[in-house]
């Protein structure tokens, strides 16, 4: 919880929003490195008022219905730079799915296995070329760096693939 929790606090940073305006920047902008659900946005965000991180308040619009206002309090300020320090501070193992297909990759006869290898690269060449047309951001650094992690990640990802595809096809 405590990366959905420091997603959503620091979205709260810069302003008091209601839960649509958080889901709809979370899905727009954050899908490279979040996949949080509106429904686990809503229960963080409970769970960080219980807390007493977030103060809510109902807003009312003409004919509209009753909406949550969140914003972020002192206490959630402490909590944000807290959780941020221990994020940017941590190393982190990163569980590849794919891995496990490698894993078993003797299982293949390689006349199978390094044309899937050739469309995971291709793929992996693909999402390259998403996120580098990733509009830079130029208020804040910290997306940019985001983005360009994101990148950095899948360059090596295809230098291994070419790497392994090489040896594979030498043997």
């Amino acid at each position: 919880m405590e990366h959905r929790s420091l997603i959503l606090l620091g979205l709260l940073m810069g302003q008091s929003q209601h839960g649509y305006q958080i889901n709809e920047f979370i899905e727009r902008n954050l899908s490279t490195v979040t996949d949080m659900k509106k429904p686990t946005a809503y229960a963080t965000l409970d769970k960080l008022n219980n807390k007493g991180y977030i103060d809510i308040q109902l807003e009312q619009e003409g004919n509209r219905p009753t909406r949550k206002v969140y914003s972020i309090n002192e206490n959630g300020r402490k909590y944000f730079y807290e959780l941020l320090l221990q994020n940017l501070s941590s190393a982190e193992s990163v569980n590849y799915q794919g891995d496990i297909g490698l894993m078993f990759i003797d299982f293949l006869p390689m006349d199978q296995a390094i044309p899937a290898l050739q469309e995971r690269l291709k793929k992996n060449k693909k999402l390259i070329d998403r996120f580098s047309q990733t509009p830079s951001h130029g208020i804040r650094t910290g997306v940019n760096l985001a983005v360009e992690h994101k990148i950095t990640m899948l360059e090596a990802e295809v230098t291994f693939l070419e790497k392994t595809i090489k040896l594979l096809q030498s043997e």
